[in-house]
C-alpha cells in the first residue's frame, strides 16, 4: 500500500499541537513536510539548520509516537534542510574572495514603510522568533489577529529596551492587512501622538485629529510611558481610547514597564490598560540567544563557525538589538576583509560594538573541563556512569547553569538527550559539594582559572 505522506504528517501535526503551545507549535513545525520513507525511516524537510536541531534534539520522540501511531510502520525520523542556504558548513574555510559591491550595503537593507499604516513590512510573525522569554507575548498577540475586539483588548505588551516589542506590534498589524486590506490599521509611537495633538491645538485642527484616530479598527501605540506627566494628552488619549474599545476596536501598546511603575500616568488611564491583557518580555536566555544568531546565520545565508556562533551569544546578553548589531558588525567586517573571522578577531570587534558580559562559550566550558580532567571530551555526553566520567559531567553541568545561566532542559538537550531533572540534580550535588569539600572547591576554582585566565 502506497503511504500518503501529506495526510500522514497532516494528521501527526494534528496531535503534536495538541501537545505544545501554540506559539511552539508555530515556530518549530511551519514549513515541515514529508519527503520520503525507506525502510520504516520517515525523511521530513525543515526550513534551516535550527529548527532541525530543535526538532531532533526536544521534540523527537514526541514525533516519532505521533507518526507511529498513525502508521506503525515507522520507527525512527530523519530531518533534512530545504533550504542551500541552511546547509553551509557549520565550520567553513574562508573563501577566496568576497567582494562588497558599492550598492550592496551588506545587506542589511531597510524595507519600504507603507505611509498609511506606517508599518514596515519585514516585521512579522514568520520573522520573530520564539523562545521562553517571549513565548507568552507572542502567543498574545498572535491570538489578537485571530480576534481583534474580543480577544485580549486592550493587549499591553512591557520589556526593556531591543527585547523585541516593536517587532511583535508591528507584526500585530501587518497580519491583520494581510488577513483584512480593507482594515484601517495604523502604528505610532507616543512621542509622535503627543506632537501631532500638540499641532492640532496650534493649528486648531483637534475635531480632526480626534476623528482620524477614532476611526481606526487597529491602533497601535510604541513607547506608551512617554505619555508621563502629560496631562493633557492623556486626557485626549483616554476619550480616543474609549471610543476604540466601545466600537470593539483592537488597541495594542507597549512600554518599557508595566503600567503600575509608569510614573506621572493618571489612575484612570492605567486602570484601562491594566483591564486587558499585560504581557511582558524578558531577557533572552543563552539558548535563545543562540537560536536567534542561528537563525540570523541562515537567514543571511553567510557561513559562520558554531565557535563564533556561541562566542556572540555568551558575550551579548542584554537585548536582542544589541545582539543582532553584533552579528551584523560580525559580517560586515568578514566581507569587507573579504575572509572568516577568527574568534580573537570577532573579541575587538565586540569591544568597541557591545559591552563583552562573559569570556567563555559553552564549548569553552567543555574543553575546559576535558582538559583538566584529562579525558575526551565526547566521553561526557555519551551514556557511561563510570566515576571518573561522572564527576566531571556533573561540573560542567554545574557550570553551564552557574556562568552562563543555561537553562536545565537546553543542558540537558546537550548532554545526551537526558531529563532535565538529571540536569538539576548534578546542579545541586554539585552547589551543595563544594561547600564542604576542599578538593572539589579547588577543582572548579581551577578549571574557572583556565576558562577566565586568572585566579579565581
Amino acid at each position: 500500500m502506497v503511504m500518503d505522506f501529506d495526510k500522514l504528517w497532516k494528521d501527526a501535526l494534528v496531535e503534536i499541537e495538541l501537545g505544545v503551545s501554540r506559539a511552539s507549535f508555530i515556530t518549530w513545525f511551519k514549513n515541515t513536510n514529508i519527503a520520503g520513507e525507506e525502510n520504516g525511516v520517515l525523511f521530513v524537510n525543515v526550513p534551516n539548520t535550527f529548527v532541525k536541531e530543535w526538532l531532533s534534539g526536544k521534540y523527537h520522540k514526541f514525533i516519532l509516537k505521533a507518526v507511529h501511531n498513525i502508521h506503525p510502520r515507522i520507527k525512527n525520523i530523519e530531518y533534512s534542510i530545504l533550504s542551500t542556504a541552511s546547509a553551509l558548513p557549520k565550520s567553513a574555510a574562508a573563501p577566496k574572495a568576497m567582494p562588497v559591491q558599492q550598492d550592496e550595503q551588506l545587506g542589511f537593507n531597510e524595507f519600504y514603510i507603507d505611509k498609511e499604516a506606517n508599518l514596515n513590512p519585514k516585521y512579522t510573525f514568520d520573522s520573530f522568533i520564539v523562545g521562553s522569554f517571549n513565548e507568552v507575548a507572542h502567543a498574545a498577540a498572535s491570538a489578537v489577529t485571530k480576534n481583534p475586539g474580543s480577544v485580549y483588548n486592550p493587549l499591553f505588551i512591557y520589556g526593556g529596551t531591543g527585547l523585541g516589542k516593536t517587532h511583535l506590534l508591528q507584526a500585530i498589524g501587518n497580519k491583520m492587512r494581510e488577513q483584512n486590506q480593507s482594515a484601517k490599521v495604523h502604528y505610532m509611537t507616543s512621542e509622535k501622538f503627543a506632537t501631532e495633538f500638540i499641532s492640532s491645538v496650534q493649528n486648531k485642527t483637534v475635531y480632526d485629529f480626534k476623528e482620524k484616530y477614532r476611526k481606526y479598527n487597529l491602533l497601535i501605540i510604541d513607547d506608551i510611558q512617554f505619555f508621563s506627566d502629560k496631562l493633557k494628552i492623556q486626557e485626549e488619549f483616554f476619550h480616543i481610547f474609549n471610543t476604540l474599545y466601545e466600537r470593539n476596536n483592537q488597541i495594542v501598546f507597549s512600554s518599557d514597564r508595566s503600567p503600575k511603575h509608569i510614573i506621572g500616568l493618571e489612575e484612570r488611564l492605567r486602570s484601562r490598560f491594566e483591564g486587558g491583557m499585560m504581557v511582558d518580555i524578558s531577557k533572552p536566555e543563552y539558548e535563545s540567544r543562540l537560536a536567534i544568531l542561528k537563525t540570523k546565520v541562515d537567514s543571511k545565508g553567510f557561513p559562520l563557525s558554531q565557535e563564533v556562533i556561541e562566542f556572540i551569544a555568551a558575550n551579548v546578553e542584554d537585548n536582542i538589538r544589541e545582539l543582532e548589531g553584533a552579528l551584523n558588525s560580525v559580517v560586515g567586517q568578514s566581507k569587507i576583509k573579504g575572509k572568516i573571522l577568527t574568534v580573537n578577531e570577532i573579541k575587538e570587534i565586540l569591544k568597541k560594538n557591545a559591552k563583552l558580559q562573559k569570556t567563555v562559550t559553552f564549548s569553552d566550558i567543555i574543553k575546559a573541563i576535558a582538559q583538566y580532567y584529562e579525558i575526551n571530551e565526547k566521553v561526557m555526553f555519551e551514556k557511561t556512569r563510570r566515576k571518573e566520567i561522572v564527576r566531571p559531567r556533573q561540573v560542567a553541568m554545574f557550570l553551564l547553569r552557574e556562568d552562563l545561566n543555561t537553562s536545565y532542559p537546553f543542558i540537558g538537550q546537550k548532554f545526551g538527550q537526558r531529563d532535565h531533572t538529571t540536569v538539576i540534580h548534578a546542579y545541586k550535588k554539585i552547589s551543595g559539594l563544594i561547600k564542604k569539600d576542599e578538593k572539589l572547591n579547588n577543582d572548579v576554582n581551577n578549571i574557572r582559572s583556565i576558562l577566565y585566565g586568572k585566579d579565581v
